[in-house]
Formats: C-alpha cells, sequence, structure tokens
C-alpha cells in the first residue's frame, strides 16, 4: 500500500510552547517521511516551516484575527476537502483534538493527538468529561509530554497514553542566548528574578507578585515579568496601587528570550496547570535555578521532585516567599539542585524525542 501523507493540525499558531514543538517536529517529520503538509490559518508563521512542507491555508488573511473556535471550523473544513480527495492520509494533531477526532473517524483517517496542558486545566462539565473520555480514546494514538500527564489521562479517562517528552536543543538555546539584548536588570547587587509567560489567570502571575511585594522589606530584588496576555494592565496596576512598580518590569513577549533568561538568578513559574513547561527546561539549559508551582502537570517532574530546583503550592504566595528567601540564604545548596536538575536534561535531548515522534507515524503508516 502506498504511504500516508501526513497533515499537521494546528489551526492557530500563537507564541507559546505547543506552537515551539509544533515548529519542531513538523521541521523534522518533513526531513523523514516524503510527504507532509500542514493546515493552519496563521499564515504569519509560515518562514518558521520547512520548505518541504505543504502549507494548507484559507485564501484569506483575516482568519487568523478572529476566536479560535472560527479557526477550528475553518481548519477542519480544510481538512474534510483535503480527505475527500485522499484518504490516504495520517493527521498528527496538536489542538483541537476532539472536533479533529470526531472528524477524522467519520472519514476512516488515522489521528494521532498530541495533548498539551494537564486534565486540571480542562472542563469540570460533566457531559464534556464524557465526551472526553469517549472520543479520546478513538485516537489511533494520544501522545502527551509527561508522565505525571499519561497517569492523569488514564485515571481520569482511561485512556492508554504514550509519553513522549518535548524535544529540547541545549545548544540552539545556547547559542541564542548569546545573542544581542538589551540590559533588563540596573542593580548587579539586587536578586534578578524573571519570570516568562502568557499573562493570563493559567499563569497566575500574580501569586508571584504578592510573594514579591512580601519580600521588598527583607531583600533586595529586581523582577522582570516577559509576556502578553489579557491581565497584562490587571498586574501592572496592582503593582502600582501596592507601591512595587519600581520593582517590577513588564516586557512584551520576544521571539527570542534566552538572552533576557541569562540575564536572571532565578526564574519563577507560578502557573495554575501546565503539560510539561519548555520554559523550565530552557531555564535549566540556561544554568537558572528555578522556583516553581506544584501545578499538574510538567514542574514535578522536571525538578526531581523538588530535589532539582524549589517547589511550592498552586496560589500559596506566602509558601512561594518562603521559597524565594530559602534561596537567597542557601545559594551553595541551590546551586547543588540546579546541578542535579541540568545532570537529568538528556532525557529531554532532541533527537531521543523526535525519533520517538517519528517511529509512532511509521507505526501508523
Amino acid at each position: 500500500m502506498k504511504q500516508k501523507k501526513i497533515i499537521i493540525f494546528i489551526p492557530s499558531i500563537e507564541d507559546g510552547g505547543v506552537e515551539k514543538n509544533a515548529f519542531i517536529i513538523s521541521n523534522y517529520l518533513a526531513n523523514k517521511v516524503n510527504e507532509v503538509s500542514l493546515i493552519t490559518v496563521s499564515k504569519k508563521h509560515k518562514r518558521k516551516f520547512n520548505k518541504k512542507i505543504e502549507l494548507i491555508l484559507p485564501k484569506f488573511n483575516f482568519w487568523d484575527s478572529l476566536g479560535r473556535r472560527i479557526k477550528y471550523a475553518v481548519c477542519l473544513f480544510l481538512l474534510f476537502k483535503k480527505a475527500i480527495i485522499n484518504k490516504n492520509i495520517l493527521v498528527l494533531c496538536f489542538q483541537a483534538n476532539i472536533y479533529c477526532i470526531i472528524l477524522c473517524k467519520i472519514l476512516d483517517i488515522k489521528i494521532i493527538t498530541r495533548s498539551n496542558s494537564s486534565p486540571s486545566g480542562w472542563s469540570k462539565n460533566f457531559l464534556k468529561n464524557f465526551i472526553f473520555k469517549i472520543m479520546l480514546n478513538k485516537a489511533d494514538q494520544v501522545l502527551v509530554n509527561s508522565f505525571e500527564f499519561k497517569k492523569q489521562l488514564k485515571d481520569r479517562f482511561n485512556v492508554k497514553a504514550k509519553c513522549i517528552y518535548n524535544p529540547l536543543d541545549v545548544k540552539e538555546i545556547k547559542k541564542k542566548s548569546k545573542m544581542g539584548s538589551p540590559k533588563i536588570f540596573n542593580d548587579s547587587k539586587s536578586l534578578k528574578i524573571i519570570n516568562v509567560g502568557r499573562i493570563v489567570d493559567q499563569k497566575d502571575q500574580l501569586t508571584m507578585i504578592k510573594a514579591l511585594r512580601l519580600i521588598k522589606k527583607n531583600i533586595k530584588f529586581e523582577a522582570v515579568i516577559v509576556g502578553k496576555g489579557v491581565l497584562k494592565n490587571n498586574l501592572i496596576e496592582y503593582t502600582k496601587k501596592h507601591n512595587i512598580d519600581k520593582k517590577i518590569k513588564f516586557i512584551n513577549f520576544k521571539s527570542n528570550v534566552y538572552p533576557l533568561i541569562k540575564q536572571a538568578d532565578i526564574f519563577i513559574l507560578s502557573s495554575t496547570f501546565e503539560g510539561l513547561p519548555n520554559v523550565l527546561l530552557e531555564a535549566t539549559a540556561l544554568n537558572k535555578f528555578i522556583i516553581s508551582s506544584n501545578c499538574p502537570t510538567g514542574p514535578k517532574e522536571i525538578l526531581l521532585n523538588g530535589k532539582g530546583g524549589l517547589l511550592f503550592k498552586v496560589g500559596d504566595y506566602k509558601g512561594l516567599k518562603k521559597k524565594i528567601i530559602y534561596y537567597f540564604n542557601n545559594k551553595k545548596k541551590c546551586k547543588l539542585m540546579l546541578n542535579n536538575s541540568i545532570q537529568k536534561l538528556d532525557r529531554f535531548d532532541e533527537n531521543l524525542n523526535l525519533k520517538k515522534y517519528l517511529g509512532e507515524v511509521i507505526k501508523l503508516m
């Protein structure tokens, strides 16, 4: 039988870890498999994809300015059109998994889904959860990016997923970290803290800001929050109201954040849920000590259950305050913890994990 054509399905390409992994995985597969196409509405990211990849896009640009659900609908229609012409395809889905599974099962098409964030952040609606349970089990393969995530899918939906870690290119990260960037910290004697992520409820930067408010009398620090999102203005107003706006700086999202992370002493992640946060892997690759919420899923796995960094309860700003003070008073111990994490980065190696993706694709071709 003729080898299946691979169609990568990612309707809305934004600036997060999901998209970063999609670029890496898609470009790798394009060099290993004869025919790879990608369905999206996001034309502005065309240059990030291998020229071997056929981009299947809507004719007009305005779709990218609309909401996710509309983008999903447009791309599902594009997938339907392709499948009607040729059903000898395998879909690798990065977004809108349930919708895509339904369409593929109707059309009798093989599908691999990649779930990106913990079920803890999914809807608690009984009917939706029932649909998730039925449909995820209809996929030909479900991939996740942490073993804790895999366990959650099994416990909650009885889904037998396979864990493949996010591919990490340490050499590329270090190379990009040396590219020019403006100085973001002003005082060489201060504790330099950074957070990178979308400024939305999930990332919960407010917890970090509340913790910093508590330590401002005890520790001389500077903090930078890099990102964009609907809550940015609210957080800026909060820092002004509580007189810490001089200590916390907000910087818009950068395509290359590594030179910024490199300038910090510690990286703080305050999320309420994740999948496997790329930014913690990247900060570790840049030798930055990490203090993270013990959110589902990923941080605990990356930080070796607290042996490779410090963990605090989700939303516990007083607990985070204690962790920051611990780091400040125990830098040598924390350096040893950081070394533990660095030594275990090999499990996220780019080539190792990309080969696993290729293996899953080949099984279904």
